[in-house]
């Protein structure tokens, strides 16, 4: 039963306040902003319907030279090959020529998938409460408002099972350096923080981006697995190579997270891709 305290990251009605805006983006990546701004509009002109920041730089906690620029671009159709094509090349080109960022991350949506039912308690909820608008008509207009209960949880990390496999393709298939493994890294323990997060969200009754907060929380509900998940989270702001890291997401950590997740809140509904 989840408690009736009002926890962080809540409105005074219990859902989850939207984080992030324009207006706490630092004047050091402003530069950087307007160039993915005016990037995208060249790129897709009347087909782009919207655009948004998300992450550390418009929740004002990116630091120069290690946070990457996040965005999510929406259009007014479904987009194809070449368009995730023309994404990734200014992706690229913007990352290129603004140091302060570390590497640029846009994720390319349809606007009806984004709005459908069966992206509501996921993409839907993405958009609603972590995404800050940048360009276009604000999508979360359409949007319902959202507690942290279950099913919330199943919906957005109850898919970590179907990870892990793909996980391990990736590891077997990187080059063996800790220059390949450390994007690995990074990007698996944040995966499994958030993941562990969300498990214990709805009895936490709360909600909160910061990966040092969201283990602690974690840690609070499963003491046995708390200090591996505190390490990941520290991975996911300062990742390391070394192999044994990634071994122990798949081999072990990986695999109980995915099962205590099925059986807490079930698994998420199937996607089409």
């Amino acid at each position: 039963m989840a408690e009736t305290i009002r926890r962080p990251g809540l409105d005074g009605q219990g859902f989850i306040a939207r984080e992030g805006s324009l207006a706490r983006v630092p004047g050091v990546f402003r530069s950087a902003v307007a160039a993915a701004r005016d990037g995208l509009l060249e790129v897709f002109g009347a087909r782009l319907h919207s655009a948004y920041l998300y992450g550390s730089i418009p929740r004002g906690t990116a630091r120069v030279g290690r946070s990457d620029l996040d965005l999510l671009v929406a259009l007014g159709d479904e987009p194809a090959d070449t368009d995730r094509d023309a994404v990734r090349a200014l992706s690229e080109a913007v990352d290129k020529e603004f140091p302060q960022i570390d590497g640029v991350g846009t994720l390319l949506y349809g606007r009806d998938r984004l709005l459908s039912d069966l992206e509501r308690y996921d993409l839907g909820w993405f958009v609603a409460c972590l995404c800050t608008p940048l360009l276009g008509e604000d999508l979360a207009e359409y949007l319902p408002r959202y507690r942290p209960d279950s099913l919330l949880a199943r919906e957005t990390n109850g898919d970590l099972a179907l990870w892990l496999p793909r996980w391990r393709k990736r590891i077997a298939d990187a080059e063996d350096t800790e220059e390949a493994r450390r994007p690995l890294v990074r990007f698996m323990s944040r995966h499994l923080v958030r993941t562990g997060f969300t498990l214990v969200m709805p009895r936490w009754n709360g909600w909160t981006s910061d990966l040092g907060e969201m283990a602690e929380v974690f840690g609070a509900y499963y003491p046995e697995r708390g200090a591996q998940l505190r390490t990941a989270a520290l991975h996911g702001h300062e990742p390391v190579g070394d192999p044994e890291v990634l071994r122990s997401y798949v081999d072990d950590l990986g695999p109980w997270l995915a099962d205590e997740y099925a059986g807490v809140h079930g698994v998420k509904a199937p996607r089409p891709d």
